[in-house]
């Protein structure tokens, strides 16, 4: 267990987390302040659990929330068990090869969604009474005048807004991972996860296009819940 621990981490990934970090929390407080149905605070975070193994992407989920938390937001520091298994998940799918082609990622997002839901229901639930400072908060706190109950409010509302988030961030870290030499990611403990299938400029293309066409489904669902 413990060298399997050891292997995620070299010069390199400790290079890369502190670079993975200040990309969540610049993206994810961003995020917070302009109040958008989603999170993208984890692009950081599943890029390390790609190419540098599931315990440093588990590690860089988890400082994140931790770093955020104490220095700029004290609200982010309370989810840092779900960037933990977001980590850890993405790094578990990319070493079972699914992140070598658009639609495996599109597979291992909604792995991670699903994770990320479970996990964050009970924090949401009993530290917030399911309303928090995202702007996912709105499709709770409209199914709560629906009548549903907190916890499956909350639970409705992760199972609509993770997917589309943790696909986009799936996608962009993906993204990330096409536009860098082979020779630069063959320098991290797992370079073998970011090898595609087929030609790297297609799938980056494609990852773009599945990013643009979620974005555009969460601006549209976000704006039906409003206004209805």
């Amino acid at each position: 267990m413990l060298d399997r621990i050891k292997k995620d981490f070299n010069t390199m990934t400790w290079v890369l987390i502190p670079v993975a970090i200040a990309i969540n929390i610049a993206i994810g407080q961003l995020v917070l302040v302009l109040k958008l149905p989603v999170y993208l605070d984890s692009i950081g975070t599943v890029l390390v659990g790609v190419i540098c193994g599931p315990w440093a992407g588990a590690l860089t989920g988890a400082l994140s929330n931790i770093i955020w938390g104490i220095a700029i937001d004290p609200n982010a520091l309370p989810w840092w068990p779900v960037a933990f298994f977001i980590g850890y998940m993405a790094g578990r799918m990319a070493g079972w090869g699914f992140f070598k082609s658009w639609w495996r990622v599109v597979v291992t997002g909604f792995v991670i969604a699903l994770t990320a839901a479970v996990v964050s229901t009970p924090i949401a639930v009993y530290l917030y009474g399911g309303i928090t400072a995202s702007g996912s908060s709105f499709i709770t706190a409209y199914l709560l005048q629906t009548g549903q109950g907190v916890v499956q409010a909350v639970l409705s509302t992760g199972f609509l807004v993770e997917p589309v988030d943790k696909i986009t961030t799936a996608m962009l870290a993906f993204a990330i991972i096409q536009g860098l030499s082979q020779r630069f990611v063959a320098r991290f403990p797992r370079p073998e996860n970011a090898s595609t299938e087929g030609a790297n400029q297609t799938q980056l293309y494609i990852a773009v296009g599945v990013v643009v066409l979620l974005v555009l489904f969460a601006a549209f669902m976000l704006r039906n819940i409003l206004g209805g």
